[in-house]
């Protein structure tokens, strides 16, 4: 099922100032909230739905290549923007921390007493970065690559935990007690307020380590190689950037991971020239054939193709080969191939040549129209395309 605009999911326009999106979904998280909709699995797909586009639409960065790419430059199929998608409960509630009123906690004020879900800290891992290099026919045909990177990994032998063992090791927090976070009680001009901060003891894990594993030494990550496999989409361009969601670095004592950044780096063609979803050719042909006319076999991405040179052809003309382009990433059309046709001129002619050319100099039929005029590669494109 294809996603809903992120705008059409928290009701904003796509003017809408940061702070009228953070009211937006605080307003829907308040509504779809897990402790107020407890089994209410519709609920639930609202509430991450809505988390996913306020992760997006918050941050300037991917908010601006929504609006530019849709959903296809946060991913597309395969990919995803860091988002909800990819994201559970835990996720949430420790990235937006400040919507729900706690110190990266898990509850509303009013919604099982401002801590229904505890309050542990989840440690989510930073982002990868990396570049992809792709050949224009890549990019018209989209690409499945592998790729090795050097990142943070779950420790294997105390499976992620940071403790010797895996299971052993631990000690609930003196501190807060296993919640992962410690509640402060203040007096205002308006009663008493009650506010959650993470512990200071234990960082949020409710828990500490008395054990230590001695490869990961309590981090429970280790850095090691990692293949992974990228499903590209056509149409992607040069500088656009995807993110595949939970392949970026492991957070630390099983948390979540960050997202693998994707630069498009796109390669130049030998022959052709992108621009925008149309290629570009530029067709060399002799002035006899400009003349008698003739059929040429052009480059392509994927091959060849063959057309036909009228009979007295004008250099600069400008032929179109249908949906020989690059596809719309959104899907929406397919560019085409557009043959820009020169009559090369010789530089060098022999004296047997020459004395042809002067023959046919003063003939009508090579005297310009009165009427005609150059108007340029540009003018004619515009002619071209009205």
């Amino acid at each position: 099922m294809s996603k809903r605009d992120y705008y059409e999911v928290l009701g904003v326009e796509k003017s809408a100032t940061a702070q009228e999106i953070k009211k937006a979904y605080r307003k829907l998280a308040l509504k779809f909230h897990p402790d107020k909709n407890p089994d209410n699995k519709e609920a639930e797909d609202k509430f991450k739905e809505a988390a996913e586009a306020y992760e997006i639409l918050s941050n300037d960065e991917k908010k601006a290549k929504f609006d530019r790419f849709g959903h296809a430059g946060m991913g597309g199929g395969g990919f995803g923007g860091g988002g909800g998608g990819g994201m559970n409960m835990d996720d949430i509630f420790s990235q937006f921390g400040d919507i729900f009123g706690g110190g990266g906690g898990g509850g509303f004020s009013g919604f099982g007493g401002g801590g229904g879900r505890g309050g542990r800290r989840v440690n989510r891992g930073s982002n990868i970065r990396v570049k992809v290099k792709m050949t224009l026919a890549d990019v018209v045909n989209g690409v499945e690559k592998k790729i090795k990177v050097k990142k943070f990994i779950s420790c294997n032998p105390c499976s992620g935990s940071g403790a010797e063992g895996g299971s052993g090791g631990f000690t609930t927090c003196d501190t807060c007690k296993g919640a992962g976070q410690v509640n402060r009680i203040t007096n205002t001009f308006l009663g008493q307020m009650q506010t959650a901060s993470t512990c200071p003891t234990c960082g949020g894990d409710g828990k500490i380590i008395t054990n230590k594993c001695n490869s990961c030494h309590g981090d429970g990550i280790v850095k090691d190689d990692d293949t992974i496999e990228l499903k590209i989409p056509a149409g992607v361009e040069d500088g656009m950037q995807l993110s595949v969601s939970g392949k970026g670095n492991m957070g630390a004592r099983n948390g979540v991971a960050g997202d693998l950044i994707v630069a498009i780096e796109e390669e130049e063609h030998e022959e052709l020239k992108r621009d925008g979803n149309n290629i570009l050719y530029d067709l060399y042909i002799p002035f006899p054939d400009a003349i008698l006319g003739t059929d040429i076999t052009v480059p392509t991405v994927n091959g060849k193709a063959k057309i036909k040179i009228e009979p007295g052809t004008q250099g600069g003309k400008v032929l179109r080969l249908r949906n020989k382009g690059i596809p719309d990433v959104n899907g929406y059309r397919t560019g085409d191939q557009m043959v820009n046709v020169n009559v090369w001129t010789p530089q060098t002619l022999s004296k047997e040549e020459k004395g042809i050319i002067e023959k046919l100099k003063d003939s009508e039929n090579f005297v310009p129209s009165p009427t005609a005029q150059d108007k340029g590669f540009f003018g004619r494109m515009k002619d071209y395309f009205s």
